[in-house]
């Protein structure tokens, strides 16, 4: 027997569901498939199958699309062997994920020298090649775009930022996901705070934009919703003081007469998050005491429902006649 005779490759395996030759598969599908490791190899020579990543091929010759690289790096991800995790086992997040989700801000797949892989913080991986490995304590609930899964954009955006540097394309990613009615301004915030990220000027400066701007729009859409559902006009951004005694805080809109607040929650505090939420229920807590009806509008609720947003506040106007009259507060311009 000549021991020099190659191997003959059997056909390529099938994709169960579609009846296709698949494109992809790793070292232990193969295997289950039963392919053994020579064989695999002798599949691996030149102008055969590719070795994209250890334990990941490519069952075809030449370049590998940006599909293939996308779903090549979930396979290295999921690669068997580790402790089933809890949650979604891996999902595709950074720029990579930004462009799925249509970014105009984020480069084409083509142009991305890295893919970023979401996967458990209990799971033993290691980033290798073009994929970078990011560990998350709670894995989000993933999008399904183009059949794969995709972290929801905060999350995308702040594995993304991570690994930016430059100041200007942070902000356009930022801007980007709340212009483009992606997510609001606080939720982008907590993500990158979870990552650890506001200690980076160039971050906290594109942040303090944000909100800024965030803030700006959510106030014109309060103006909106007062004059489009003909509420009594407020008295605009005021602060509260007792007479002669200590400063209540500020209020985006007040009625004197009906003695009704409206506060808008452009940073949208988490409950577990420290002084700013402590700070923030003590104010409200405390208006409410002296008699001040406090409603607490977001940004998402004025965007996605600004009618009953101004049924809320109309109601509260409404209810002020059945209630004992509120104490006296000076009202100052803010």
């Amino acid at each position: 027997m000549n021991h020099n005779t190659p191997i003959t490759p059997r056909p390529l395996p099938l994709s169960s569901r579609t009846g296709r030759t698949q494109r992809l598969a790793s070292a232990d599908q193969l295997r289950a498939q039963g392919i053994p490791a020579a064989e695999v190899a002798a599949h691996c020579r030149p102008g055969g199958w590719q070795q994209l990543l250890p334990g990941v091929f490519l069952l075809q010759p030449g370049q590998p699309t940006s599909e293939d690289r996308l779903k090549a790096a979930l396979l290295y991800a999921r690669r068997t062997g580790a402790v089933p995790p809890q949650g979604p086992d891996a999902m595709i997040t950074g720029l990579a994920a930004l462009t799925l989700h249509r970014f105009s801000s984020a480069p084409p797949l083509t142009a991305l020298d890295r893919i970023d892989v979401l996967v458990p913080r209990t799971r033993r991986l290691r980033s290798t090649g073009w994929v970078r490995v990011v560990r998350a304590p709670e894995s989000p609930e993933p999008v399904e775009l183009t059949g794969l899964p995709v972290a929801p954009v905060a999350r995308a955006v702040a594995d993304a930022v991570s690994g930016l540097s430059d100041a200007e394309a942070v902000r356009r990613l930022l801007t980007e996901a709340v212009r483009g009615g992606h997510c609001e301004p606080g939720v982008v915030v907590r993500e990158l705070s979870r990552a650890r990220l506001l200690s980076r000027p160039h971050v906290v400066d594109a942040v303090d934009s944000l909100l800024a701007e965030g803030r700006a729009r959510s106030e014109q859409r309060l103006y909106e919703m007062v004059r489009e559902f003909a509420l009594p006009d407020p008295l605009w951004n005021v602060d509260l003081r007792l007479p002669g005694g200590p400063h209540l805080g500020g209020v985006d809109a007040y009625w004197p007469d009906q003695a009704v607040a409206v506060e808008l929650d452009t940073r949208a505090p988490r409950q577990d998050d420290d002084e700013l939420w402590t700070e923030y229920t003590r104010k409200r807590e405390h208006l409410e005491r002296l008699g001040i009806t406090v409603v607490h509008l977001t940004p998402r609720k004025l965007r996605e429902a600004m009618d009953q947003q101004a049924t809320v506040v109309r109601t509260a106007l409404m209810a002020a006649s059945d209630r004992k009259p509120a104490a006296y507060v000076v009202v100052l311009p803010r």
